[in-house]
Order: C-alpha cells, then structure tokens, then sequence
C-alpha cells in the first residue's frame, strides 16, 4: 500500500444519508440478534467510508494548504462534516436503542456505545449552521498560520522554520528570531481576536441550544470525559499548582546559572545549555533509519509497524512552504493504517516526533482489530499515554540520535515534559474561565490569560516584550483554536507517562513492556480508567498519585552535574 496512490473519493451526501436511512431502520425492525449485526455493520461500514475519505482529504490540505484541490475539499467538509454528523445521529441512535446489545457486542465495544450516546447529545440538527461556521473560522485561523511568511536575517520562515533560530545558542540570534516570530502575532492580533472572539460566541451558541451552561460544561460531554468530573479537575490542578511548579522553578533556576544569567528572558527558556541545545545528528533520512533500527530492536511488535510506516509512504515529515504547523497522528480506517505528519526543523523536536507520534501510530496498529474507525483510539487522555510513554521508553536508544548530545537531551527531556504539566493545565484553565466568560472583550482574555500565566509559569519575564506581558501568548496554541479543551488531556497523560519512565528507566520493571502492550491493544475498547488498571498505574485524580514520579524526577534531575553538561 503507497499512501500517495491512495485514492480520495469525495462521497456524495445525499447518498450516504439516504444509506444510513436505509439500514438505520432494517437495524430497528430488527428481529434477531444475527439481522441486527448485519444492519449494524452495513451503516458502520459506510461510516468507515466516510470517515476515511474526510481524513485523507484533511492530511492532504495540511501537507499543503496551496493545493487548490483539496483547499476545496476542505471547504467541502467544512461545510458538511455537520451535516454528515446529523446522519450519522441515525446510526447512532439506532444502535444504542437497539435490545440487541450483547450481540451488537461484536461490533461496538462499551466506550463507544458511551460516546455515541454523548455524540447524540451534541450532534442535533438545531446547530449545524453553527457548527458549520465554527469549522469555518477553524480553518481560517489554520490557513492563516500557514500561511505565515515572517522575514528574518535576509530571509523568509514559515513560523515552523523559525523553531531552530529560536532555541540558537546564541543568545543575540534566539533574541532576534524570537522577536520575528512574536512580531508576526502582534501583527496579525486583531485579525487572531476577531476569530476567537466569534469562535467564543458560536460554541457558547451551541452549547445554549442544546441545553448546557456553558461550553465548558459541554466539554466534559463532547470530550467524552469518562469516570471524572470538572470538581476531580480542579483538585488536580490545584495539585499540579502546588506540587509541580515549585520544581519547575528550581529546574529554571539551574537554567539560568548554566547560561550564565541572572534571570531568563522569555527567549532563553527554550534554550538548555550555553553551548546549545542537544540536537539530533544526521538528515531526516537517517534519523528515519535510525528510528527504524531503534523500532526493531525494541520489540517484536514495533518492527514490523515502523517497516509499514516507511513502506506506505504514511510519513510527511519535512517543514515546507505552506504546510500546516504542528505534528499528529490519525488513523484510516479504511486502509486500516495511521499516517504521522510533523514539521521536521533541525531540532530535539525532530526526534521527539518519532518516539510521540509513532507512539500513537503504534498504539493504533495494535488496536486495529477494533471495527468503528473512531473506537481505534481510546479517548484523547487516554491515547496521549502512548505518545508520551514512547517518549521515555525509547530513551535508551537516543545515544544513536543525538550521539555526543545524549546526556543534555536526556537532561532536557526530563525536564521539559516537567515544566509541559504547569502549562498545560494552564491552556485547559485559560479556556474554562472564557467559556464561563463569554462576553469578555479580546483585551480582558489577554489579561485572563496573563493573569493565570503568573499564576502557573511565574517564571516567565516578558519585560522586553510588551505584547507577550499584555497576553498574546495563547495565540499561537493551535489547540485553543482547533480542538478545544484538550490540553488537559496531554497533562493526564503526562502524569502516567512519567509512571511508566519510573518503571522503564527507574526500577526496570520488566512487566512495562507488556503492561504498556496490553493497553495499546485495548485502545478504544476501555475507558481512561480501565486502561490504567490493565497497565496497573495509578489515577492522576488519585490524591498523591504524584508524590512518588516527582520524587524520583528530582532525584535523577538532582543526580545529573548539569553544569558538566554544558562544556
């Protein structure tokens, strides 16, 4: 299979709706359990179908937003994703409704049957007009990102292509590069705000007519947040607050002492080592080679996975003119494979895209027996333990990546994945306080913003930039725009993660492995809180379930001569 000769379709609406009528209503008028599965299956294969016809056409416009093709496409689908949503409502429905649960079993594992039910609870006819413009002003903030040409030392960057200039050792250039970058969101503020703004005021549409508070109570619905609730979350943050920043503030500390500053400026916190930051040694070619080495040795599973990777052409790689910022990992359903897309930029980022997003890939793989296409992955806290797990465990391979760098990548890793939990809860926060802030104005979610960046990242000085110290910051976290409300999910899973890094890497528990196997197979088929009794971890919401991690991750972080590091 080449994915590049992968054939996109575009299916014709009034087709698949008048399909899933069909067998939506065999499904009901069903008899016995044996028609039921049979109804059952016709309208999830044309929902695979579907599905998979709106995800090529998707990666393809990332790949390259220029491509008239499928920027039309992608107008196509943003305007009839809803639409299709409606229909499926008949799938859906039928299914959940149906007596024939036990033998419906085969085909839709409980997860799903859950989320069906919340889908239904979003997807009603009343807001796909609201929807279809939220899909609108998603794509509108993409293409804009995109799209961004930013001049910078004599020459043109997409903000991607910046990354590297950014994290320079030279404190003159990360100043400069930094100060592009920033400049290109100063610039284009009011036309980010404007965006947003409506974007605020559409989702709290939805969520009025379909009968909830606010869009941040719709979330814990529409995120399908299964076995906790919005109280659980403020406890853990409240924890993460309280247990977590103290060390990131020591770990910045040490920072600016390797650097040989006082204090860090906001252009030098991406910046570990006065001699630079670890940096992967080779091209993307052999760092793709080197990946598939590490694969094959890590596992008799993952072998195999990365070969079919590199073989199918499912890996994008290299940032380019007009391609979508940003790395991710998805699933076809109906070729029965995930495809990796990512903005390779010279970085340890180049790497981490191999071990993060090839952690999700490979979950997939494994899980791939699961029928519905979207029951591959479990829900998003849950499938970001795989990327972030495959992080650490392929931390004994990293001397192939980085060579002479290894211990200040390991060093900076460690630490880095510390100081994402403080700002990921903060983008989760942020966007609870404007969801039960709706008429706030552009500058008072600025100041929202900044007000809580104090608050979790106190150690962030923009003294010498005056639109990141009025709250700009937020702009540019793709998330906020296109996906709301999942930061929090990469902090849940960050948590976990670090359990398994105590357990590869720490204690050398040679039941990891198949623990962490063990759920990637499960997938979709259990919840959040299930999965991590299979892997025997602990809840993050469990009160203290991260003394013993962050004991351990001060102590190797203590254990390291960090100023050794840097000559």
């Amino acid at each position: 299979m080449d994915f590049k000769k992968v054939q996109y379709e575009r299916p014709e609406f009034s087709a698949y709706k008048t399909q899933m009528t069909r067998w939506s209503t065999q499904l009901r008028a069903a008899e016995d359990a044996q028609a039921a599965v049979t109804a059952a299956g016709k309208m999830l294969d044309l929902f695979n179908a579907a599905q998979s016809q709106a995800m090529i056409a998707s990666i393809r416009h990332s790949i390259d937003v220029n491509d008239a093709f499928y920027a039309a496409e992608d107008d196509y689908w943003n305007e009839y994703e809803p639409q299709y949503a409606d229909a499926d409502t008949l799938f859906l429905s039928a299914v959940v409704q149906s007596p024939f649960q036990k033998a419906l079993g085969e085909l839709f594992p409980a997860p799903w049957i859950a989320a069906a039910k919340n889908q239904l609870r979003v997807n009603d006819p009343s807001v796909i007009e609201l929807r279809q413009r939220d899909n609108q002003l998603i794509s509108q903030y993409g293409r804009l990102i995109a799209e961004a040409q930013v001049p910078f030392a004599g020459g043109t960057y997409t903000l991607a292509q910046l990354g590297t200039s950014m994290s320079s050792a030279d404190r003159d250039t990360r100043r400069a590069a930094s100060e592009a970058y920033w400049g290109f969101y100063a610039d284009h503020e009011a036309e980010i705000d404007k965006i947003y703004d409506e974007m605020v005021k559409v989702r709290t549409q939805i969520a009025h007519q379909l009968g909830f508070a606010d869009f941040s109570e719709m979330s814990y619905v529409f995120m399908d947040r299964f076995g906790y609730d919005e109280k659980m979350v403020a406890n853990y943050r409240a924890e993460i607050q309280q247990k977590v920043v103290p060390l990131v503030l020591k770990q910045r500390q040490k920072q600016a002492r390797r650097l040989g500053l006082d204090k860090l400026a906001y252009y030098d916190l991406n910046v570990q080592f006065k001699t630079g930051n670890a940096t992967p040694k080779g091209t993307a070619d052999e760092l793709v080679a080197t990946a598939q080495q590490m694969y094959h040795e890590l596992s008799a599973e993952t072998g195999p996975f990365f070969d079919h990777m590199i073989d199918s052409n499912l890996l994008d790689l290299l940032a380019k003119r007009g391609k979508q910022t940003g790395g991710y990992a998805e699933f076809i359903p109906s070729i029965r494979s995930p495809f990796i897309f990512a903005n390779f930029n010279g970085t340890s980022g180049d790497v981490d895209v191999l071990t993060h997003e090839a952690g999700h890939a490979f979950q997939t793989t494994m899980a791939s027996w699961i029928k519905p296409g979207d029951a591959v992955f479990p829900t998003n806290e849950a499938a970001e333990i795989f990327s972030m797990s495959m992080e650490f465990i392929a931390y004994p391979w990293m001397k192939n990546f980085f060579k002479e760098d290894t211990d200040k990548y390991l060093y900076a890793h460690l630490q880095s994945a510390l100081e994402f939990l403080p700002y990921g809860i903060l983008v989760d926060h942020f966007q609870h306080e404007v969801y039960t802030h709706p008429d706030w104005t552009p500058d008072e979610r600025k100041a929202c913003w900044r007000r809580l960046e104090k608050q979790y990242n106190p150690d962030k000085d923009y003294s010498e930039n005056a639109d990141l110290d009025r709250g700009i910051y937020w702009m540019r976290q793709a998330h906020i725009f296109e996906v709301p409300f999942y930061y929090l999910d990469y902090t849940i899973a960050q948590v976990v993660a670090y359990q398994f890094w105590k357990r590869f890497d720490v204690d050398h528990d040679e039941t990891a492995w198949a623990d962490y196997l063990r759920m990637a197979k499960a997938g979709g088929s259990q919840t959040l809180l299930e999965l991590l009794k299979t892997g025997h971890m602990r809840s993050p919401f469990e009160p203290g379930a991260l003394d013993d991690t962050l004991t351990a991750i001060g102590s190797a972080l203590d254990a390291v001569d960090d100023q050794a590091l840097d000559r």
